[in-house]
């Protein structure tokens, strides 16, 4: 995972490094901690300039700084992991390996298909010295940030970045829209004094749009959020990358029963495990629910495993067994996902290495923290307030052991009941349980400070509310039960696994309800097509911004290409039946109910 920059200036009075402030410079470092680099390109008529910086966080492979440039001054900045689909030796760093594979690359074709068989996360900005051209863009979901912003038509300028501060300007940030990767004719936009796009789109192998169908509606989409004067085209050539996915299977069983406007609140109090156990009874969804562990255990394997193991880069010492560090972390509610994660990183870890099981937990406000006590209890704690007003919640579990405190939300309380779960099925791993505790005192502080920038340029209440909790468990630092007493712990693991993606795919929102309650199967399927087409650009740019901020790297084993595809090859009836109460409607919960994740 790294942090990368392009500032693109043309025919600009201003200095290249003017558009380059230490603000930003900061938030990148953040990202790639192990290495940073940046070098200037500009063409031998002085047209255009670009200036390109990379911040390495080193995963795989020898540490390789960015930016890459070769003997042909091709520049390569790459923020991915190539999980499948291109072949990267053990010892090798998937970035030397995309730069090799762009060199070959003779044609615009050769570049849509290496792209297209890349399977993974990524972001990335290439500058084709030969053409001018200027490459970049996000993997199909977006898995991994960046940002575009354009100067007004005087400064013509250009920015891409991994991680931006807020504009003063008038000339805000955006999310480079997911929709496929583009190309900018640096040559051609100098000499015409104004910024032009090419895009090359998504399109599946199998489709009934035809081309310049896929092409009006992308156009359409990116077009509208960008500035009068940018220019955005379909590529002469009318070419198109692969989608690593398969479509979406729509189809609904014809005795399916279900209607728009259904009641099911009755069938939601007449079922039980017991009537799951039965459905599990069931030999095709048995054997579907083990297909669907299967391809869900192979992605998670390639997420722990691919990550440097072993000497300590700087003593170059292997740590001995009782010294061992956690290299993969989970951001951990207890919930059904996270537990699925969790049980199958335990296959594939190594057993000498700890796990962190990352659970965080804001501070319950006073009215509600006393609700429910008794006089003794509220008076004990008003004590320890008046004592410590910021921190007694963490004292009194330090001190006495004590597990109910203002610190007991529903994840917390989920979370500690997962792990005596987690340590039944392998009593050999050890599991730190982190208890990441926040005030509300820190939270307003880091809110304001950091996280708000980092969600930036998203402002919804929701962002803000999902980025801080993600913020504060991706740091890491909370305590773990030693012996019935907390004692201070800070997560180091490099990898951090979320289960963003499986609701999405497998209606695990309240909304998919009320969707199936209103307009039945054929509406739940539009409202999953809908979801995952939007997951770039609601959720996942923004969790990579705020993970990436502690040099950690968010990977999501439900958005695997493979787990994608294997569900959307499903019927929606297959992958979830709402007239099943919360909570055990879906594969997820009928993997819990095999027992075989373990």
């Amino acid at each position: 995972m790294c942090g990368i920059c392009c500032v693109v200036t043309l025919c600009s009075q201003h200095a290249i490094h003017d558009f380059f402030n230490e603000g930003m410079l900061c938030r990148l470092r953040r990202r790639g901690p192990d290495s940073s680099q940046r070098l200037i390109k500009a063409a031998s008529d002085l047209s255009y300039q670009c200036l390109f910086s990379g911040h390495v966080l080193h995963l795989r492979g020898l540490l390789t700084p960015q930016p890459l440039q070769d003997a042909n001054n091709n520049i390569f900045l790459w923020n991915g992991e190539i999980f499948n689909g291109v072949h990267v030796g053990d010892l090798e760093n998937d970035t030397e390996v995309m730069f090799r594979h762009l060199a070959l690359c003779n044609s615009e074709v050769d570049i849509l298909s290496l792209f297209s068989s890349v399977r993974g996360p990524w972001s990335f900005i290439y500058y084709q010295a030969s053409r001018h051209s200027l490459w970049f863009g996000r993997d199909y979901f977006g898995r991994r940030s960046l940002l575009w912003q354009f100067g007004n038509e005087v400064d013509s300028t250009f920015c891409l970045t991994s991680v931006s501060v807020y504009s003063k300007s008038g000339n805000q940030w955006q999310e480079v829209p997911a929709s496929g990767i583009f190309k900018i004719d640096l040559k051609a936009c100098a000499a015409a004094k104004s910024l032009s796009l090419s895009l090359f789109p998504w399109k599946y192998s199998c489709t009934e749009k035809t081309v310049e169908e896929i092409f009006i509606s992308v156009l359409d989409q990116v077009s509208k959020d960008l500035p009068n004067h940018i220019h955005l085209v379909m590529n002469e050539s009318k070419l198109c990358l692969r989608a690593p996915v398969i479509p979406l299977n729509k189809t609904i069983p014809e005795a399916s029963g279900e209607c728009p406007g259904t009641d099911i609140s009755n069938n939601i109090h007449m079922v039980s495990v017991k009537t799951l156990q039965g459905f599990l009874a069931e030999e095709h969804k048995k054997k579907l629910v083990h297909q669907f562990l299967d391809v869900l255990s192979e992605a998670v394997k390639r997420r722990v495993l691919f990550l440097f193991r072993g000497e300590d880069q700087k003593t170059r010492e292997v740590p001995s067994i009782f010294n061992r560090k956690a290299h993969v972390a989970v951001l951990f509610s207890g919930g059904i996902d996270s537990m699925v994660i969790a049980a199958l990183a335990d296959k594939h870890v190594p057993l000498e290495e700890p796990i962190d099981l990352l659970n965080v937990a804001f501070m319950i406000k006073e009215k509600s923290k006393l609700k429910g006590t008794t006089k003794k209890d509220t008076n004990r704690e008003a004590q320890l307030d008046l004592l410590c007003p910021q921190e007694s919640c963490q004292h009194l579990g330090a001190k006495t052991g004590a597990h109910l405190s203002c610190f007991d939300v529903p994840d917390r309380i989920t979370g500690r009941a997962g792990l005596k779960e987690l340590e039944a099925i392998n009593p050999s791993r050890t599991w730190n349980f982190v208890e990441i505790n926040v005030t509300l005192e820190e939270l307003k502080k880091l809110r304001q400070q950091c996280i708000n920038r980092l969600i930036y340029p998203l402002d919804s209440v929701l962002d803000d509310s999902i980025g801080c909790a993600i913020w504060f468990a991706s740091r890491g630092e909370g305590f773990i039960s030693n012996q019935g007493e907390l004692k201070p712990y800070k997560s180091v693991a490099k990898v951090v696994l979320t289960g963003i993606g499986a609701d999405e795919q497998l209606a695990g929102y309240s909304r998919h309800r009320v969707c199936f309650k209103k307009y039945g199967l054929e509406g739940l399927n539009k409202e999953l097509e809908m979801e995952l087409n939007r997951i770039s650009s609601r959720n996942l740019g923004r969790d990579d911004r705020i993970i990436g901020d502690h040099g950690k790297e968010a990977r999501f084993p439900f958005l695997d290409e493979d787990v994608v595809s294997f569900l959307n090859s499903l019927p929606i009836s297959e992958k979830a039946d709402l007239t099943l109460p919360r909570g055990i409607a879906s594969l997820k919960y009928c993997i819990l109910q095999t027992g075989e994740y373990s």
